[in-house]
């Protein structure tokens, strides 16, 4: 019988990770960011930056976890203190949350979002915020879905550059929910 389910992150799984974050973001800017910009995600590059979130968190609070389908990393998700300007100590946020796409629909993003708001309540977090990218409906959809809504703070990201030097930008949106009043259960599979 396969089993699913969430857990801690481990040093050994920043391989799997780091694979399972490029091929999500591939799908998901894919039209977005130039092509060109995103076959230069290296999964190796990542799995570096995972391992440090690991081995040497940015804060005390920071949680990076995975969802795994028979002992296969199919997801992860990672929470922290919010880093905006205008964030209450109370506030924490989404930093992560990525599927891969072969796996969407199979109920891991649910998973890694209950799992992901569990931990932030028993660190004392009282609202999570996400940030989304406009153009990424079907994040916002999902988010949405579980609770979470638009306040009005935006920003824009620089992703990378194109070809001629200039910037690439992705204008993100902020969504934030309550975790002491919000039913968080009732997001669609992910």
């Amino acid at each position: 019988m396969p089993t699913s389910g969430v857990r801690l992150a481990r040093t050994p799984d920043v391989d799997d990770i780091g694979a399972v974050n490029v091929r999500a973001w591939r799908g998901r800017f894919a039209g977005v960011i130039p092509a060109e910009v995103l076959e230069a995600f290296d999964p190796a590059d990542l799995a570096i930056v995972w391992a440090r979130a690991i081995l040497h968190p940015p804060t005390p609070s920071y949680r990076l976890l995975v969802a795994v389908h028979d002992d296969v990393i199919v997801g992860y998700a990672a929470i922290g203190p919010s880093q905006d300007p205008d964030a209450e100590p109370t506030t924490g946020e989404l930093v992560a949350l990525e599927v891969d796409p072969d796996r969407v629909g199979e109920g891991h993003g649910s998973r890694l979002m209950a799992a992901a708001v569990d931990h932030a309540r028993a660190l004392g977090v009282e609202s999570l915020v996400a940030w989304c990218a406009l153009p990424d409906e079907a994040r916002r959809a999902f988010l949405q879905s579980a609770g979470w809504g638009p306040d009005t703070a935006f920003r824009d990201m620089a992703v990378g550059q194109d070809p001629d030097g200039s910037p690439i930008v992705v204008r993100e949106v902020r969504l934030v929910t309550d975790l002491t009043a919000a039913d968080l259960s009732r997001t669609e599979p992910a």
